[in-house]
């Protein structure tokens, strides 16, 4: 009996890659990483080219360390970061680099579409509000501004389609992926064709839809020939990254939420029918029959590397001269100031901000600065920023009838005792950290394990894989601190919103 599943995510900065055995234990680990462009305002690329090179080396390399036979592998799942645009052609090779959920350049045919359209008629079918943020107005913008691209399109994939179709030669659309296109019918799962007409978008373009966990083809010769992985080896569709973090996380039943500590922040709340909120986002989980209401931010984890990038050379040459991170050196530093910041606060509007102000023009902001402030303080503020931000989403899901009373936290934010218990403070919820590294793998890797039939449902599943490793209950003197922090916080925008758009 075939023993393993693998387990590979496609994040902003870099791919992981996991080998688990049933019980959901890590044999090998590894991760490979890759650029962003930035060829101008606005803009955010990457090329898939790319992705796909980092994996299959990063696949090699893990499957070695595993010391393993690949023919033992039972299934392989793929997870990805929302909102690509890959433009392929009938032979699966990408004609631009494709805009990433950072990319704002189509702000201008989300509007007119809204207008033209109408914002409440996509709306109802999608259940998402048209940001340029999302995959539908990128295709739109291929049209425009790149008509000689758009002819030879064949097919319009998503990061982890893309990656399944190196894998096995199938083009393919996941369910849960299904959001980032506004003719999609967040009601159905299905594509609409009337409004595929409405919106430009020629239905032919559209993969057909697959449930993330059903089988969609087999390693291909040239796929093993450059990964390591055996021939034939069942691959399942895969899904959303923040989706498949939340299965990894065990959040599968309603109410239950995930918290997000990746490159982006904010959270997934599952739910057991269609509730839509034009300020938040909503995609299908990656389990059948559930939904997620989510509020996604540009100022997770990525902003904490942007400052420990530009700003943390001592506590780089500390971590070496001590062997540990310099992200666990800038924990100790923003540990002895006091929470709230002594009234210093930070916007993470790194790439303008999604939910849920959804304002591509929104910049990252620190507020209160005096000569009293230290490096500590800004560490710090950035994490009480980005709880700050789920704080908000949070709000805005309970009015729209989604209330929290726990979540559980994933991404390498997680693994910051500190942080965690800061976003518990902040939010005045209990937070309970599974293993926060691996929860996106994981999730991958159980959807190719239900495909397969190694666990008989998701349930099961859950139950052998997911264990918490520890809790975080608020503190509510430090809450009461917080709560006029967070007025302060949401002035500061308000009052500057204007500025920010005419600049």
């Amino acid at each position: 009996m075939k023993k393993y599943l693998l387990g590979i995510d496609i994040g902003t900065s870099a791919c992981k890659v996991a080998v688990f055995n049933r019980e959901g234990e890590v044999i090998a680990s590894g991760n490979g990483e890759y650029q962003v462009y930035y060829p101008q305002q606005g803009y955010a690329e990457q090329k898939p080219e790319e992705w796909w090179e980092t994996i299959y080396h990063t696949v090699k390399a893990t499957l070695q360390k595993a010391d393993i036979d690949s023919k033992d592998i039972a299934g392989i799942g793929v997870d990805g970061q929302s909102w690509s645009a890959i433009a392929v052609d009938e032979k699966g090779t990408v004609l631009h680099n494709t805009p990433i959920w950072m990319d704002s350049r189509s702000d201008s045919i989300c509007k007119r579409l809204n207008e033209e359209i109408g914002a409440d008629n996509i709306f109802n079918l999608a259940g998402n509000s048209l940001q340029p943020s999302y995959t539908t107005a990128k295709i739109i913008w291929y049209k425009e501004n790149l008509p000689e691209v758009y002819k030879k399109i064949y097919k319009i994939l998503q990061s982890n389609s893309f990656i399944v179709h190196r894998l096995t030669g199938v083009f393919s659309q996941d369910k849960s992926q299904g959001y980032g296109l506004h003719c999609f019918d967040m009601h159905s799962g299905t594509w609409n064709e009337k409004m595929c007409e409405r919106l430009g978008i020629a239905k032919e373009l559209l993969p057909d839809i697959y449930d993330c966990h059903q089988v969609v083809g087999c390693v291909t010769e040239e796929a093993a020939r450059l990964s390591g992985l055996a021939v034939g080896t069942p691959v399942v569709a895969g899904g959303l990254d923040a989706a498949c973090g939340t299965l990894g996380a065990g959040v599968i039943h309603p109410s239950q939420t995930q918290e997000q500590g990746g490159q982006a922040g904010g959270m997934s709340i599952c739910m057991g029918e269609y509730n839509a909120d034009p300020s938040l986002i909503l995609s299908f989980h990656v389990i059948p029959e559930r939904w997620l209401l989510q509020g996604g931010t540009t100022g997770g984890g990525g902003a904490m590397r942007w400052f420990e990038k530009e700003f943390a050379d001592f506590e780089r040459e500390e971590a070496k001269r001590l062997g540990k991170s310099s992200l666990e050196q800038l924990n100790l530093i923003a540990d002895k100031v006091n929470p709230g910041c002594d009234g210093m606060v930070f916007l993470p509007y790194m790439a303008g901000e999604r939910s849920p102000i959804w304002d591509v023009k929104a910049k990252g902001v620190y507020y209160g600065l005096d000569y009293s402030k230290t490096k500590g303080h800004f560490v710090r503020a950035v994490m009480e920023g980005v709880a700050y931000s789920l704080k908000h989403n949070l709000e805005v899901a309970k009015a729209a009838g989604a209330e929290v009373n726990e979540m559980r936290a994933m991404g390498g934010s997680a693994n910051s005792l500190l942080w965690t218990q800061i976003k518990s403070d902040i939010t005045g919820k209990p937070i309970a950290v599974p293993s926060s590294d691996t929860a996106t793998t994981l999730g991958a890797a159980i959807l190719a394990g239900v495909g397969v039939g190694m666990y008989q449902d998701f349930e099961e599943a859950v139950e052998l894989t997911v264990k918490v490793k520890r809790y975080h209950k608020p503190n509510m003197d430090n809450h009461a601190i917080y709560q006029e922090n967070y007025k302060t916080y949401l002035e500061v925008y308000k009052n500057l919103s204007n500025t920010m758009k005419e600049r």
